[in-house]
């Protein structure tokens, strides 16, 4: 195989699902090469050799590195079979790890295609996470904060209603209030029991500029100065970390962090705390 020169490559990614898996895998992948950048190409549902067909032919006229989660062994040999002649690299994602299990567990597979989106009670479980966290997004209903999980906290633009969808997508009912300046907490934010305060924070400079972006997204016009002012920024975050001391909320600085990252050190903490309450 004669390696790539360019900064581009095309990337094959098949499967019988939804594609989740390879989506995520290959880019967590590709982000360890700087400078590089795959033109993606995504077939779902690929559960026919008819469907495999038109894939076949895609790869045919794109050549490039080809990965793939096919449980059909039809499928999954004759699409290696196919790359094999054209010189395309493939790899089974999941096939090495079923082994792994099989070889452990000493069963063999169930082949249901999809079988990790089945409408069972985990299923459920984030549906009703996304509803909720809907319904308690940027301050919204705080009433209800106690039925939360996690309750994030911060200024404006520290990423909590993104964080909040992601880790309801994790099955964490998860809402979020902002801290706005001159404006009092509500007071259910300062009786809380059952669910975990995070504090998000980030630097000055961080906020301002994507403060700064926002506004010309917008198209906003005069009267916004405070919002990205240096002094006003910092007497936001300074006033907010005061807030999180008082209450005794937990903190997390999220100036370098996506949103996934910001998700994953919640989904600690949360996990930590689960297991202090836990009874002996």
């Amino acid at each position: 195989m004669a390696p790539v020169t360019g900064r581009d490559f095309h990337l094959h990614l098949v499967s019988d699902s939804t594609g989740e898996t390879l989506i995520t895998v290959s880019r967590a992948v590709t982000a360890q090469y700087a400078g590089v950048t795959p033109i993606e190409h995504v077939y779902p549902l690929v559960r026919s050799q008819k469907q495999l067909d038109r894939v076949l032919a895609e790869i045919e006229e794109a050549p490039g590195i080809v990965l793939f989660t096919l449980l059909e062994k039809d499928l999954a040999v004759r699409l290696e079979a196919r790359c094999q002649e054209i010189n395309c690299p493939s790899l089974s994602i999941i096939g090495p790890v079923m082994q792994l299990f099989q070889a452990y567990l000493g069963a063999d597979t169930t082949g249901r295609v999809g079988a990790q989106h089945t409408l069972n009670a985990d299923y459920f479980k984030r549906i009703d996470a996304l509803n909720y966290t809907m319904m308690h997004d940027d301050g919204q209903h705080v009433e209800g904060l106690e039925e939360a999980d996690v309750v994030l906290v911060g200024v404006s633009r520290t990423s909590k209603t993104p964080t909040s969808f992601y880790l309801a997508n994790r099955g964490v009912r998860t809402a979020n209030v902002p801290l706005v300046p001159g404006i009092p907490i509500p007071r259910q934010l300062e009786s809380l029991k059952n669910p975990l305060v995070v504090s998000l924070h980030a630097a000055p400079e961080r906020l301002i500029q994507v403060r700064q972006n926002r506004l010309l997204s917008i198209g906003a016009g005069p009267g916004n100065e405070s919002y990205v002012d240096r002094q006003s920024v910092a007497e936001e975050v300074i006033h907010a970390r005061r807030l999180s001391v008082k209450h005794d909320w937990a903190q997390l600085d999220v100036t370098r962090r996506s949103i996934e990252e910001t998700a994953a050190a919640i989904m600690k903490l949360f996990a930590d705390r689960r297991r202090q309450r836990r009874p002996d």
